[in-house]
């Protein structure tokens, strides 16, 4: 099954040509599912040919613009295109008030139920959870309410192994057995008793992907993100600029690679670039010299778990 990561903006606060403020979008399955909506995150959604009615939930991390400004323009697209499936915007508290707000004064009216899900940004616990994905929140250190997103995968059912499977089985007994189930024997045709274990493969490890939002360099999170296949961790500035860094309730390079290697993550995606650094392979080598295992969140990657 599909999990994969599409950067669809990687910069901050302010914009720069070819640089666009921060989204994501992470396909599971048929699932989609948008991690922050900067200014025209709808149009990137499209040059990547994403449609835009196959969002099934929105995760804002926080209130500043780069985070959510682009967010009302996508609901207004959604209701003119007739969406009537509900939509589901996961965020911290005052997303609905601005929102609704702005429906308000514009008299946007959509066609499709919107389900505003508030996050107690200081806690990190379950936020949402499907038949695809289970996602739990990560308390971030910012200057405003900020949360990051952990995604898990949920498990999945072990594979019938087909070589392992009695001709005989019926269609039923097939269904039985690939949904988990044990056979009792069968005494009509002599069949023994079949456990599931014995005629399927254990299903693949869970995947999960992390990301965090704006922060400054917080230790703690190696716990809550650790071993993770994926994580995005903000870099907006080079080591150098710690101080200003810190003062902004940001992180460096070097410090997301800190904490990639703390956690044991098996690769890293380095965002969020302050527009001061026109050129960003200063930003990978410092990463790099730390956690071997980086990249660059640039426009359009896209990344297989």
């Amino acid at each position: 099954m599909t999990f994969e990561l599409q950067i669809l903006g990687s910069g901050s606060a302010t914009p720069m040509v070819g640089r666009h403020p921060t989204a994501q979008l992470l396909a599971v399955g048929e699932g989609r599912y948008l991690i922050d909506c900067g200014e025209g995150t709808q149009l990137r959604l499209l040059e990547h040919r994403r449609r835009l009615s196959s969002l099934r939930v929105i995760f804002i991390s926080h209130l500043h613009g780069d985070h959510y400004l682009g967010l009302f323009g996508l609901l207004s697209t959604l209701s003119l295109q007739g969406r009537q499936e509900p939509l589901t915007v996961v965020g911290p508290p005052g997303l609905e008030l601005v929102i609704t707000t702005q429906a308000l004064h514009s008299r946007m009216q959509p066609f499709y139920d919107i389900t505003f899900v508030p996050v107690d940004t200081e806690a990190h616990g379950v936020v949402y959870e499907d038949a695809l994905v289970r996602v739990w929140s990560l308390p971030m250190r910012h200057r405003i309410p900020c949360s990051g997103y952990l995604f898990e995968e949920q498990p999945r059912r072990a594979k019938l192994v087909k070589e392992l499977l009695p001709a005989s089985l019926t269609p039923t007994e097939l269904g039985q057995l690939a949904q988990g189930h044990d056979l009792p024997a069968d005494e009509a045709t002599g069949r023994p008793a079949l456990a599931h274990a014995d005629v399927s493969m254990p299903a693949a490890r869970p995947r999960r992907y992390a990301f965090c939002s704006d922060t400054m360099y917080t230790p703690a999170l190696a716990e809550l993100v650790q071993g993770v296949d994926l994580l995005y961790h903000e870099a907006t500035f080079l080591h150098d600029l710690r101080e200003r860094a810190a003062t902004t309730h940001h992180s460096t390079a070097r410090q997301a690679a800190e904490l990639a290697r703390a956690a044991d993550v098996h690769r890293l995606l380095i965002g969020h670039f302050s527009s001061r650094y026109k050129q960003l392979d200063p930003h990978l080598q410092e990463a790099k010299a730390v956690f071997e295992w980086t990249e660059l969140a640039t426009e359009g990657l896209l990344v297989s778990m």
